[in-house]
C-alpha cells in the first residue's frame, strides 16, 4: 500500500501569488525581459503569508531598461545592472512555483507566458502549476466593473488601498488584499437578500426595515418571521438597494418601487390601525389558555 505524500499534498493546496515586472518592447522584434520576480505563498484555508521571495533580475540586454523611471520606485538600468541573471535565480523561482496553485492578476495572458519563455531561454523545464487563479477573470465575472476598469490600480483605489507601485512583491500583496475586499462584498451580498448591486446610488445610510418602514406598527408572527432584520437591510430612499457615495453619477434612483420589479404589501392596508389593534386585543382574549397554533390559525383574520 502506497504511503500518501503528506508534504506534496500540503504543497498542492498552497497558493502562490506572483508577479513579474518586465520591460515594454518599443521596437519590432524586441523581446520581453524579466526585470523582477516577486512571490508570496499563502495558506489556502487562512490566507496567511507562509513565505515570500523577491529579486531584481538583470536582463540579457541592459539597453531595454531606461536610465530613469517614470515611477517613483520604478526599476532603472542602474538597479538591475548588478542583479543576478534569470539563470542564477531560476532554481529558486522553480521551487516556489512548481506544484502549487498559481494566483495573480492577468497572469494567464502575461506572467505565465513570460515565465515559460524565460525558462525556455535558459534550456530548463518550466514549473507547472496544479491550478491557476487569475483574479482578472474571476473578478470580471463575479465582481463586475463597479470599480471602473479591472486594472489592479483601479480596484485598489476603489477600496482605498493606496496606489499600485508596480513592484512585484508590493503588487502581489495588494492583489491579495483586493481579493479579500471583493470576496467580503460578494459574501455580504449573497448573505443578505435585500443587498443588491443593481443600483449603486447616493447615500451610504442603511437602516433596518423596522425603523424605516413599519416603526411602531405591530406585525403578525408570520410577518416577523419573513422580515428578520438580518435579511432586511434597506436604504431610506430606495427599498432593497445598497447605496454608495462613490456611484452617485452612475445611476439615478428608480421613480417608484414598481421600477424594482416588485411591490411589498403595506401592513394593515385593509383596515384602519385602530380596528386592527382592537382585533388583535380581541384575538388574544379568545386565545387565552389555548395552544399557540390556534392563535396563529386565527391571526389571518386580521388582514
Amino acid at each position: 500500500m502506497a504511503i500518501p505524500n503528506i508534504s506534496s499534498n500540503k504543497r498542492s493546496s498552497e497558493i502562490v501569488f506572483f508577479d513579474l515586472e518586465t520591460n515594454v518592447p518599443s521596437k519590432p522584434g524586441q523581446k520581453f525581459w524579466v526585470l523582477e520576480f516577486g512571490a508570496m505563498v499563502v495558506c489556502s484555508r487562512k490566507l496567511v503569508e507562509l513565505e515570500s521571495y523577491c529579486t531584481l533580475i538583470r536582463p540579457g540586454d541592459l539597453s531595454v531598461v531606461g536610465l530613469k523611471s517614470g515611477r517613483t520606485d520604478g526599476i532603472t538600468r542602474k538597479a538591475v545592472a548588478d542583479a543576478p541573471s534569470f539563470g542564477q535565480v531560476a532554481e529558486k523561482i522553480f521551487s516556489i512555483l512548481d506544484g502549487r496553485i498559481w494566483a495573480g492578476h492577468n497572469i494567464q495572458r502575461f506572467d505565465c507566458v513570460r515565465i515559460k519563455a524565460a525558462f525556455a531561454e535558459i534550456g530548463r523545464p518550466a514549473p507547472v502549476p496544479v491550478g491557476i487563479i487569475d483574479s482578472l477573470g474571476v473578478l470580471s465575472e463575479k465582481f463586475g466593473k463597479r470599480a471602473g476598469n479591472m486594472k489592479m490600480a483601479s480596484l485598489a483605489a476603489y477600496f482605498g488601498l493606496g496606489e499600485q507601485k508596480h513592484r512585484s512583491l508590493d503588487d502581489v500583496r495588494m492583489n491579495l488584499e483586493v481579493l479579500k475586499h471583493c470576496a467580503t462584498v460578494l459574501f455580504l451580498e449573497s448573505s443578505l437578500p435585500d443587498l443588491s448591486i443593481g443600483n449603486w446610488q447616493g447615500t451610504s445610510s442603511i437602516t433596518t426595515r423596522s425603523r424605516s418602514q413599519v416603526q411602531n406598527l405591530p406585525s403578525s408572527p408570520v410577518d416577523k418571521w419573513q422580515n428578520n432584520p438580518a435579511s432586511s437591510i434597506t436604504t431610506r430612499s430606495s427599498r432593497g438597494k445598497l447605496q454608495c457615495r462613490e456611484e452617485t453619477s452612475r445611476k439615478s434612483p428608480p421613480a417608484s418601487t414598481s421600477a424594482l420589479g416588485y411591490q411589498r404589501a403595506v401592513p394593515y392596508a385593509r383596515q384602519s390601525l385602530g380596528k386592527v389593534t382592537a382585533g388583535v386585543r380581541n384575538l388574544f382574549c379568545k386565545a387565552q389558555n389555548k395552544p399557540l397554533n390556534t392563535l396563529l390559525k386565527h391571526s389571518s383574520t386580521l388582514f
